[in-house]
């Protein structure tokens, strides 16, 4: 049979009741029996007038848009407003009409109280209602929950425990709580404990183990948790107790209503590599991009597509992708045009080798801001391809470079990489070339250099972009193994594509007020470096296998240019914080912007003509701390030292 009337109905025909009997009833609370005594007509007057105006204060304030099932503080808050505004206007109509002279002045705040408890009461008493037949619902149908433990004590931890226990369809028990903090040890959050903080994780467990709940299934980790810098070793408890690892959704996911609190996942790779979140600031990033021409070289790649990603979401007046990767380009143009169809966007084609080409683009879009991502960045390949690496990452930084220059561009930002630090490799050396000329641009007198701030931001390794071990490892991991490590010992900095992008974001906007005056660079805050042996081990103790049992770690030895650690500063460049976290200052050599011209032009033509032994040597004169085994160059500034020396030598004698 049909339902006559609608849950929303029934709601809004119950609340209606409650507000037609609260104004009597506040009324005989207040006098009591001496009720009697009033006139009947002024009461029924009263308590109509108030009928009509709070069905419309409640239809107004959207108490129907609310499931009772899942009533909140909000449900409560948008109450206490629609009672609020019902019992002011009967207030100020009883005052016009009858100047209140029969009616006690206290009966509007009593009838106000009366009718949130009235409103409210009925939905906590449905909703506890409903949860109690839920879990008898569930206990019938015999279904065991997977116990779990929780690490974080915090918003997520919370929301995820309240799900558990009103939800039918959970197939978790919450246990215990681990908190990161001893603040909250001892209390319990609805109805399960806070047993300790996580430094006793494994005493927790083996207590658990022995009591009557047995060994929890799987330890389950909030945001906070993944951001511990101790995460990496609950991989390795879990699996010592044979437990399974899953972090819980965020909670910006869930307000967004993007995942479901009972959803977990397993924790990836790039989770537990996290650290605590830098405070950022949108406004100013939106500021600087919001309305203005936005151009980004490399868009297809892996940081520039998510260079794209971000930047289109603060609404810039256009967006142009230069891509000489076809199918790259093609790919973030078609992701563009669902995500954002209105965004003005154009696709070029193009390298930034070619000078002509880029002077094309540049002329015909005019952007204003420009994020130089187009690079090589595969150590081993630019090694055996020195001419390649230069033309692209070094001779196209300076094309694109002197484009903004002669475009009026207001800012453009240069992506770097640790591997300039101390290069061991032409990869390293060919991206220190490109922070050099962009530094000596930005050491330029204002008139020479023309509107144009050169920033150049410098970070190690992304997770999940093409240069990554992590997809190495993963396709290994699919294939069975072994997964390869070069040495036991070699060390790299991690970071997510996206944070890294972030704070790139947040380097520009700093960078534009004239930061990096001097030819200061900023770096990335990159945590922790992190052994590769060790990721590879966590990877595979996350896939639910054994490291040496299930699969291989095979050591394979350096490949060319490798280094075993990676450096974000030079000895001379120590780092200076600024006023965003996770970003620093430092101050590398700065080369005279003439002397680098003079041999910029020298390695175009080496390496143009594919002459290796030149073009090495070349690029030793400008950086000494890169010296290719099979030459040995003197560099310029040793150069400049030796004829110093014999100046002065000569001028005392």
């Amino acid at each position: 049979m049909p339902r006559l009337l609608s849950r929303s109905q029934i709601a809004s025909i119950h609340d209606i009741i409650m507000a037609a009997l609260s104004f009597p009833l506040a009324l005989y609370l207040r006098v009591g029996d001496g009720v009697q005594f009033y006139a009947l007509e002024n009461i029924l007057f009263s308590a109509g007038v108030f009928t009509i105006v709070a069905a419309v204060s409640f239809w107004y304030f959207g108490l129907y848009r609310g499931i009772w099932r899942y009533a909140s503080l909000n449900d409560l808050m948008r109450i206490a407003k629609a009672v609020s505004v019902a019992v002011a206007v009967l207030f100020l109509v009883l005052f016009l009409t009858t100047r209140l002279d029969w009616m006690p002045r206290s009966a509007p705040i009593i009838q106000w109280f009366l009718l949130m408890a009235l409103l409210g009461g009925s939905r906590l008493g449905y909703r506890i209602a409903k949860d109690k037949s839920t879990a008898r619902a569930f206990a019938r149908q015999g279904t065991t929950r997977l116990n779990v433990l929780v690490i974080g004590a915090g918003d997520e931890a919370e929301a995820f425990i309240r799900e558990t226990e009103r939800s039918a369809n959970t197939p978790f028990k919450v246990i215990g709580i681990v908190s990161l903090t001893a603040g909250r040890v001892g209390r319990n959050m609805h109805g399960v404990d806070v047993l300790a903080t996580v430094d006793k994780l494994e005493d927790v467990i083996q207590k658990l183990e022995k009591g009557k709940l047995g060994l929890p299934r799987r330890l389950v980790l909030s945001g906070d948790a993944l951001r511990h810098e101790d995460n990496v070793k609950w991989v390795e408890i879990a699996d010592r107790y044979g437990m399974t690892l899953a972090r819980l959704p965020k909670l910006g996911d869930l307000r967004e209503g993007l995942a479901d609190p009972l959803q977990i996942r397993p924790v990836a790779i790039e989770d537990l590599l996290g650290r605590p979140q830098a405070r950022l600031d949108r406004d100013k990033v939106r500021e600087m991009i919001g309305g203005k021409r936005v151009l980004v070289t490399g868009a297809g790649g892996s940081i520039g597509s998510e260079l794209v990603r971000q930047i289109a979401s603060y609404g810039p007046a256009s967006l142009t992708l230069v891509d000489a990767g076809e199918y790259n380009l093609y790919a973030i143009d078609m992701e563009m045009a669902e995500k954002f169809p209105d965004l003005l966007r154009e696709s070029v084609l193009g390298d930034v080798r070619d000078r002509t080409r880029i002077g094309q683009v540049f002329d015909r879009f005019e952007p204003e801001i420009v994020f130089h991502a187009a690079a090589y960045k595969h150590v081993p390949l630019v090694e055996h391809n020195p001419n390649e690496g230069i033309l692209t990452n070094t001779l196209g930084t300076r094309n694109v470079a002197e484009a903004c220059r002669a475009s009026g561009v207001g800012t453009m930002v240069l992506i770097s990489t640790d591997k300039a630090v101390n290069p061991a490799n032409v990869m390293g050396a060919s991206k220190r070339l490109a922070e050099c000329y962009c530094q000596a641009l930005e050491t330029l007198p204002a008139d020479l250099r023309g509107p144009t701030r050169f920033v150049t931001v410098r970070f190690g390794n992304v997770l999940g972009s093409t240069g990554s071990v992590v997809p190495l490892f993963k396709r290994q991991l699919e294939a069975g193994g072994p997964l390869t490590v070069t040495h036991e010992g070699i060390t790299r900095y991690f970071m997510t594509i996206a944070e890294a992008v972030e704070l790139v974001l947040q380097s520009a906007e700093l960078g534009r007020h004239g930061v990096t005056d001097g030819g200061k660079i900023f770096v990335l805050d990159m945590g922790r470096p992190v052994k590769i042996v060790d990721l590879a081990r966590q990877m595979i103790l996350l896939s639910g296998l054994q490291p040496g049992k299930d699969v291989e770690i095979k050591v394979t030895g350096l490949r060319p240019g490798e280094k075993l650690y990676e450096e974000l500063f030079h000895d001379s460049e120590p780092p200076v914080p600024t006023n965003t976290d996770g970003v620093m200052l430092a101050s590398p050599r700065v080369v005279d912007y003439d002397l680098i011209k003079q041999v910029f032009d020298a390695l175009e033509e080496s390496a143009t003509s594919r002459n290796t032994h030149k073009t090495l040597e070349l690029i030793g004169q400008l950086v000494p701390e890169f010296q290719p085994p099979e030459i040995g160059v003197k560099s310029i500034f040793a150069v400049e030292r030796d004829a110093a020396l014999d100046k002065a030598a000569g001028g005392s004698a």
